[in-house]
């Protein structure tokens, strides 16, 4: 081998890394094609209605423009997600604000916003819908014939028959609002058609073949005449997954009816008020304890609220379904779950995908169930954590080690845990600046649910070209180090230095479908792809080349200059191949919910103001064990990354919704945390490799955005006595919430 240190595990350069901070990156508003025009959409401004009629105001000279409706598709009007429900283009009714209805373009973009604004909708309005409450009530149809995109039911044991055993009952609500991604660089694409070629579009987008499978409906094409290329992305978070495949149709038909290049790139208002969001959520547990702390049933309900189309509220639903019992052993436990249509916009992927919903009700209700029957929080969850060789809700074995009680007393040294606790018990009162200290424990599922793995098929590999070798993918680079630790892998497999392997372009032209950049699938599965036809090629270069066992760099190239002399190219692809005894029944959702888990322990430490009722995270502490870290930056910039935005979920983002709109769609009043707000984070690694991951990686990107919201509140909690169960929690939702708390302490009183 040609290098002397280990590649997987070294916190190696950024692939991307010099070219961003050189400036040299090209993101999608950089490129400019010849004689390209621009395109704008026009959207509805009622929540939900018939279209009347469309009319263009003469005051624009209409000849100059290029107008598409639904009209001029050529294919089927529907976007290729879960479910065929929504449409490329609004036609003939409207079922949320924002909807596209009609698409312009014009060589110079200036004009386009005073184009749009003469186009002129009637509507015929209908009542709409605008909260899961009135969802679920089904006074009002909005979607199908009952409102619900879908619906899961988890059972084990006999939840029923448990009640009567119980020492303790404690039920409680939970709920958390939309959240918006927020990525640096907003949505945007560039899109060409040729009648012979096909279609063309690169952008700033998540999951190639994604975008690939909707433009073959909307264009009634052949695979081999629609290509899609990622451009440099400034981050997705889930936002770019499902939404660019209908920015890439919009700009791609106005492209083939102008007969241009047409570039799209939303403005920040738009794209706040136009995209997909985190989905609101309601959970409702109920939970039996015996007289020793010990977990005997889980009751719970999970709903969410999808917005006007189904998107991928199902895969949200499913994971907020499979994480909502949290990461504790209780022998019956039934969760009954539903997605409900609403005319608001719709709600989509956001990292961790219905995780964050269903850990922030579990991990607060926690703290309330130790707190109704006496026993300390910390305790309680040590009483009931699950260990190798339990079953958790779906019945699945765990059959890999869980460390979960060494996290633990790991945490609470660290954190110097009972000192601060006393120390605060003693300032609190006299102070009205209290602080207090939360906790929240969880596991979150590397991979896709299920068989879901299966299903995709995935395949990947690599190929050498010009004295390289190239990572074949369609996994994207959007900030969190696909390009890095593919890389990474794919040397060290090789027995090659890092700088001789590099990334083949995210084009659907030159890549395999590897499957899309989601789930915290990437190190695990795709990673696992790579090590695996890395060392495929490895053994046919020794087979058909002579490679020696022992080998420098360029003994490695000249056997595959020999293999390319007999061959016409020198590649290897490999295919996805399932962890043995893993299986799944999607209709009694039991069995292996995931071939691997990763663990944490998160520990917050927050600080209330009594005078302004503003909460402020001062230190914060994570655990986490993530099979193998292959790159240590990397993998702690995404811990931290996690963290900064579970902190904007829990205590500051809030999307303020009027008649379905998001009114507050500028960065001026969606706030976010800043440096400002982001605390000191204390982030520790456990590793304990995943023999079916890449290199021993399990999933980690997700993780760290679970945890934040219950153990920020829990902290509030434990600083001022009152137990919050909804975020954001801003600063009138502390006032009145303390405030109501007080009057109760009154009366009590008299």
């Amino acid at each position: 081998m040609s290098h002397l240190e280990k590649i997987v595990g070294a916190s190696v350069p950024r692939k991307e890394g010099y070219e961003k901070l050189l400036g040299r990156a090209r993101y999608v508003d950089d490129i400019e094609l010849d004689g390209m025009w621009h395109g704008i959409t026009v959207r509805s401004t009622i929540p939900r209605g018939v279209i009347r009629s469309v009319k263009f105001n003469p005051r624009i000279n209409w000849s100059e423009f290029t107008v598409v409706t639904a009209a001029d598709i050529p294919g089927q009007n529907f976007i290729q997600l879960i479910f065929q429900d929504m449409p490329c283009l609004a036609e003939g009714r409207v079922n949320h604000c924002d909807e596209a209805i009609v698409l312009l373009a014009h060589p110079d973009k200036h004009k386009l916003h005073d184009a749009a604004s003469a186009v002129e909708i009637d509507y015929e309005p209908l009542p709409a819908v605008f909260t899961l409450d009135e969802s679920e009530k089904r006074e009002t149809i909005v979607w199908g014939e009952d409102n619900l995109f879908k619906k899961f039911l988890l059972e084990k044991g006999d939840v029923d028959a448990a009640w009567k055993s119980a020492a303790h009952i404690v039920e409680g609500e939970y709920r958390t609002g939309a959240q918006e991604h927020l990525y640096i660089e907003n949505n945007g694409v560039i899109a060409e058609y040729d009648a012979d070629a096909g279609v063309t579009v690169r952008g700033s987008l998540q999951c190639p073949y994604y975008v690939h499978r909707s433009l073959l409906a909307v264009f009634a094409l052949a695979e081999d005449k629609v290509r899609v290329i990622q451009t440099e992305t400034g981050g997705a978070f889930g936002g770019k997954e499902d939404y660019p495949s209908i920015l890439c149709a919009h700009a791609a038909l106005l492209a083939m009816k102008s007969g241009h290049a047409v570039k799209m790139v939303y403005d920040r208002m738009e794209d706040l008020a136009a995209t997909t969001k985190r989905h609101p959520s309601r959970v409702r547990h109920k939970t039996a304890v015996d007289a020793d702390g010990k977990l005997i049933a889980m009751d719970i309900a999970v709903d969410t609220d999808g917005g006007a189309y189904s998107t991928l509220s199902s895969t949200v639903l499913s994971r907020a379904t499979l994480h909502s019992p949290g990461p504790y052993l209780c022998p019956n436990v039934r969760v009954s779950s539903h997605s409900w249509a609403t005319n608001t916009v719709p709600y989509g992927a956001f990292r961790g995908f219905g995780a964050p919903q269903g850990i922030f009700a579990v991990e607060r209700h926690m703290d309330e169930v130790a707190a109704a029957i006496g026993m300390d929080p910390i305790e309680f969850r040590r009483r009931n954590f699950l260990h190798e060789g339990d079953t958790t809700a779906t019945q699945q074995m765990m059959d890999q080690p869980i460390i979960l009680d060494q996290m633990l007393d790991q945490m609470l040294k660290e954190s110097e845990y009972e000192t601060r606790r006393a120390k605060f018990a003693i300032e609190n009162p006299k102070s009205a600046l209290k602080r207090g200290l939360g906790i929240a424990a969880f596991y979150h599922g590397a991979g896709f649910t299920g068989s879901g793995e299966r299903y995709l098929n995935s395949l990947a590999g690599i190929d050498v070209v010009g004295g390289k070798v190239r990572v074949l993918v369609s996994s994207t680079e959007f900030g969190q180090g696909t390009n890095t630790v593919l890389t990474q892998i794919a040397a060290e497999t090789l027995g090659l230095d890092y700088s001789d392997v590099m990334m083949a372009p995210p084009d659907t032209g030159i890549v395999p479908n590897s499957g899309p950049t989601v789930a915290s699938r990437t190190a695990m599965v795709v990673g696992r792809l790579i090590e695996r036809a890395s060392r495929q090629l490895l053994d046919k270069l020794r087979r058909e080349s002579g490679l020696c066992e022992k080998f420098t760099r360029e003994d490695f190239f000249a056997a595959c200059e020999k293999l390319r002399a007999n061959e016409d190219k020198v590649e290897s692809l490999v295919r996805y191949e399932a962890p043995p005894n893993i299986f799944w029944d999607d209709q009694k959702y039991q069995g292996e919910a995931y071939p691997a888990f990763a663990w944490s322990i998160h520990l917050a430490q927050v600080a209330v103001d009594m005078t302004t009722y503003s909460a402020e995270v001062e230190e914060y502490w994570t655990i986490q064990e993530v099979g193998r870290v292959l790159n240590p930056v990397l993998a702690r910039g995404q811990i931290e990354g996690g963290v900064a935005q579970g902190v904007g979920y829990a205590l500051y983002e809030k999307v303020a919704l009027q008649n379905g709109h998001m009114a507050n769609n500028q960065m001026t009043n969606y706030i976010m945390p800043t440096a400002e707000d982001v605390p000191l984070i204390h982030v520790r690694f456990e590793e304990i490799p995943f023999q079916h991951g890449g290199y021993g990686a399990k999933g980690i990107g997700e993780l760290p955005h679970d945890g934040p919201a219950p153990a920020i509140l829990n902290a509030i909690k434990d600083a001022t006595g009152v137990g919050f169960k909804s975020i954001p929690l801003l600063p009138e939702d502390l006032f009145a919430g303390l405030a109501a708390h007080s009057s109760r302490e009154e009366v009590a009183a008299r």
